[in-house]
């Protein structure tokens, strides 16, 4: 492919990922799934890679998809809440593994994955002073989210007090449960009105309600998953970190695991993948964290 190819493919992808990730991320009415649309965002990246001079700061590749929806009070995350780096083959996995080496100067058995379930939801920042819950908050675009604090609040696992008095903040996966999706399309179609798409899109309509009372009728669920921001936080690993959460009473996915070397990291993926059909929440992959 030469540069006027490339560029023109490029112009393409942007305007089909754009219209794709609007109607995924702001009007939860996805178009395609979600394979197909990591698919155009990978072939994306990898032409701006090979011909970084047609780069533009407004593609999707360097921003987060998602917009604040109106009426909403714009929160600024202190923390921004970034996009996790996808990965579809093994050799990409490893590819991942030894730019980490490198980059830290480690050897394989210095290095300590995570290996958790990918709940497929929306993300949420949840800000707590003195243990108290303050505010909740939807990722938006990374940088500035929704104010989502009273719908939040109907969510029954998510604690209004912590266990200790600590000012924190975490991110989590706001979710549907696969049994009460199909539960609540079952209830559409009775009622003769539109079905939803996915658990995700329906999860994340169910939470941008102007009206909590309308939250608090979804199904919803949650796990956190990473600590934001913590004062003296002495963690060594993402994984401790992850107890510690379990610890303040926060619900924590349960299927979790570390791993020391990239093998051990992709085997559990793989047994992790095989539950996938008897795991209530998951609808993606596993995904491979290094803290």
């Amino acid at each position: 492919m030469n540069k006027e190819e490339a560029q023109k493919r490029i112009i393409e992808l942007r305007e089909k990922t754009e219209y794709y990730a609007k109607k995924y991320y702001d009007e939860d009415s996805p178009e395609i799934s979600d394979f197909e649309y990591d698919m155009l965002m990978l072939e994306l990246r990898n032409l701006e890679k090979e011909f970084p001079e047609f780069i533009d700061k407004d593609s999707l590749t360097q921003k987060v998809g998602g917009h604040v929806k109106e009426g909403f009070e714009k929160v600024e995350h202190e923390v921004p809440l970034q996009s996790l780096q996808d990965v579809f083959t093994i050799e990409e996995l490893r590819t991942f593994d030894a730019r980490i080496k490198k980059e830290l100067e480690l050897k394989e058995e210095q290095i300590i994955y995570t290996v958790e379930g990918k709940i497929d939801g929306l993300s949420v920042a949840l800000e707590y002073k003195n243990g108290e819950f303050v505010r909740g908050s939807t990722r938006g675009n990374g940088q500035i989210g929704e104010n989502v604090t009273q719908n939040l609040k109907t969510i029954k696992n998510i604690p209004k007090k912590l266990k200790e008095p600590v000012n924190i903040i975490v991110r989590g996966e706001v979710f549907i449960s696969t049994k009460d999706f199909e539960k609540m399309n079952e209830e559409q179609e009775i009622l003769e009105e539109k079905t939803f798409a996915n658990a995700r899109n329906a999860a994340a309509g169910s939470l941008r309600q102007l009206d909590s009372k309308k939250t608090a009728k979804r199904p919803l669920d949650i796990y956190i998953f990473n600590i934001q921001k913590l004062e003296n936080n002495t963690f060594n690993s993402h994984y401790e970190g992850l107890m510690y959460l379990e610890k303040l009473g926060f619900n924590v996915n349960p299927i979790k695991k570390q791993c020391i070397r990239n093998r051990s990291c992709n085997n559990g993926s793989r047994k992790h993948r095989r539950k996938k059909g008897r795991i209530e929440f998951w609808n993606r992959w596993s995904s491979c964290k290094s803290r």
